[in-house]
């Protein structure tokens, strides 16, 4: 789909919503527990959410591979609801975003030609082009979310990490405190996380400096120290325990926003997978809280059926809680594990001392 610059926006969305719809005739779209690998793709994606002890489960996630019917691409989200109509927005900001980035990309690169000889320079352009989409993406799906009558999201929000992988590179973007690891063989042969994300929390500096400057103000309630959270000027609430999300309307205005971190990398023989994993929004995280980076890649890398290794990542951060948080409940639990080579070959891994 490669459209010219007199077609309008509507006409791209719409374009890029029938995309959508054929992708998941074809069963190129997960939007549950399961796995996607479509013949010829490099790419493996396992996916599984698990809901908590506390009600209605409010994360979502979303796979899309051939995403806008190019061979070389595929997306992947994880959404982590919070507050009453938390599930709703999560859903609603799944469902909004990857058209809604696909259109705007689109005519993005119809309005940027890539007319270097030298390939630096065209990734450098290529990664600008994908920025600028998500920047203008995101606001827009905020704006929606804003206007769109059947969801209440003036208490309530989500956090959205998305990732597009186009041939041999990545584009991560972050809006929250969920968080993507990269597993990767080092030199000496060895399976290593490199962390790609940023958990965007009130106490980071950049964070909380700008929440305050807002008028807003970031502290821990005395029963809950350590854990940072967003609130009104005069109120003692929303208590949001991250800086950056979708919706919370009550809160825009006083340094809360919903623009993402965008970043790229390049992968190797040496890059074997991505995990994506939610972050609680209550007292503890989800699964970074209670499984580390290193943990994680293993748990992954040593399932032997790689379809499998979501569902026993979320099984093991949900046994961990249960006997690291005794008396709190088990929140929800979501991971996706991307992998880079569908015919994964056997890595060694690096012992942990506990």
């Amino acid at each position: 789909m490669r459209r010219g610059k007199n077609s309008s926006n509507g006409d791209g969305r719409e374009a890029a919503e029938t995309m959508a719809k054929d992708a998941k005739k074809h069963d190129m779209i997960l939007r549950s527990s399961g796995f996607v690998h479509v013949d010829g793709s490099n790419n493996l994606a396992s996916v599984c959410s698990k809901r908590g002890r506390k009600g209605v489960n409010q994360d979502c996630a979303i796979v899309w591979e051939g995403f806008g019917c190019q061979a070389d691409m595929s997306f992947c989200g994880i959404f982590d609801g919070h507050g009453p109509w938390g599930h709703f927005v999560a859903k609603k900001v799944r469902e909004s975003m990857p058209s809604s980035l696909l259109c705007n990309w689109q005519e993005t690169l119809a309005q940027t030609p890539l007319d270097s000889d030298l390939e630096s320079d065209k990734k450098h352009q290529r990664f600008h082009i994908w920025k600028h989409s998500y920047l203008k993406t995101c606001a827009a799906v905020d704006r929606e979310l804003e206007q769109y009558r059947k969801i209440d999201s003036f208490y309530s929000g989500t956090t959205a990490l998305t990732i597009v992988r186009q041939g041999d590179i990545i584009y991560v973007a972050n809006v929250g405190d969920s968080r993507a690891v990269l597993a990767t063989n080092s030199d000496d042969g060895n399976l290593v996380p490199v962390q790609l994300t940023v958990d965007f929390k009130p106490n980071l500096p950049q964070e909380s400096e700008r929440i305050i400057q807002c008028k807003g103000r970031v502290f821990c309630m005395h029963d809950e120290p350590g854990v940072h959270r967003v609130w009104l000027p005069n109120e003692e609430s929303p208590g949001l325990a991250m800086s950056r999300a979708f919706g919370d309307y009550c809160i825009k205005d006083y340094g809360l926003i919903s623009v993402p971190e965008v970043t790229q990398r390049h992968i190797t023989n040496k890059d074997q997978f991505v995990v994506l994993a939610t972050d609680g929004v209550r007292m503890h995280s989800k699964v970074w809280d209670v499984v580390s980076n290193q943990e994680a890649i293993q748990i992954v890398s040593s399932t032997p059926d790689k379809a499998k290794a979501a569902k026993r990542l979320v099984e093991f951060a949900a046994c961990a809680w249960k006997k690291k948080r005794k008396g709190i409940a088990v929140d929800d639990i979501s991971a996706i594990c991307l992998f880079f080579h569908s015919s994964h070959h056997e890595v060694n891994l690096v012992t942990t001392s506990k």
